[in-house]
């Protein structure tokens, strides 16, 4: 069955509330691998020490994250066991608070058509808004590529500008963040549960050795490069975050993240673990504390 344009552009996502604490906070920053440094660094602790707490600003992404059963459902006509989550965005327009109840909006923001044989991209939007005084907090965009579900005679994505790093020039800072053997079992005690990232069968089945870590904890490591070299570790400095997966990491492996500055205010970065790029088209906005 072809991807039904009409269901899917219009599909009614309720709105999710979730109240987090601070142990909330603490398991996600560690899940993205917070606090692993030999010695431990006195500024990791503000990352997992609930007496100094900072939230690392990706939290937005597993907050209120919403139930994707929707994409499983026959009647939204998605192929989704060959859907991958290829692009994440996020901006934020206030800091994000240690603990607090949120509540998130989604919609399908549009469908693009890359042709039968290249799939479409289906683009997610989620507004995270705090529930007592309805700060507007975040924009989320999720793009996933829908390998199999292209030819339904959409519109073509239109042309974005893509920020790459500059080809000729060594990077203005590097960092590498190691990742522990079990840091997908910890990512996902913050609520994304995919087999994917734990059953070594499944993993298998998928075409991986073993296991792979979440995308979304990648982009969550890189943020954290992010914060330390071109933040001071002030996370209501990181104004906006975007970068596209275009290989798995594996738990227990080092990702290097590569920083250029190309603009006051703006950086353009890349992942690695060795020369095997992992996230690239990385671009970060820095800005003053909000």
């Amino acid at each position: 069955m072809p991807l039904n344009y009409q269901v899917v552009k219009n599909w009614s996502i309720p709105d999710k509330q979730q109240t987090y604490e601070l142990r909330d906070t603490i398991i996600y920053n560690l899940g993205i691998g917070a606090g692993l440094t030999e010695p431990p660094e006195e500024v990791e602790l503000d990352f997992v020490w609930e007496d100094r707490l900072k939230p690392i600003p990706t939290i937005a992404t597993v907050l209120a994250s919403g139930d994707p059963k929707w994409i499983y459902h026959p009647k939204s006509t998605i192929t989704w066991a060959k859907m991958l989550h290829a692009e994440e965005a996020t901006q934020w327009h206030a800091p994000m608070e240690p603990a607090g109840t949120v509540i998130a909006r989604s919609v399908v923001e549009e469908i693009y058509d890359k042709g039968a044989q290249k799939g479409a991209f289906l683009v997610l939007r989620r507004d995270l808004y705090d529930s007592g005084d309805h700060r507007h907090l975040a924009t989320l965009r999720s793009s996933l590529l829908l390998l199999a579900d292209g030819g339904f005679g959409g519109m073509a994505a239109p042309p974005k500008p893509i920020w790459d790093v500059p080809a000729a020039s060594d990077p203005d800072f590097s960092l590498d963040l190691r990742t522990r053997p079990e840091q997908a079992l910890i990512y996902r005690l913050s609520g994304d549960h995919h087999p994917l990232h734990v059953d070594p069968q499944f993993a298998k089945t998928a075409g991986f050795e073993r296991p792979i870590l979440h995308g979304l904890a990648t982009y969550g490591i890189a943020a954290r490069a992010v914060l330390r070299l071109l933040c001071n570790n002030e996370p209501a400095r990181l104004h906006r975050l975007a970068a596209r997966f275009v290989s798995p990491v594996y738990p227990g492996e080092t990702l290097t993240t590569d920083i250029w500055t190309v603009a006051s205010g703006a950086a353009a970065f890349r992942c690695r673990v060795g020369g095997r790029i992992v996230v690239s088209n990385g671009v970060a906005a820095i800005g003053g504390k909000r």
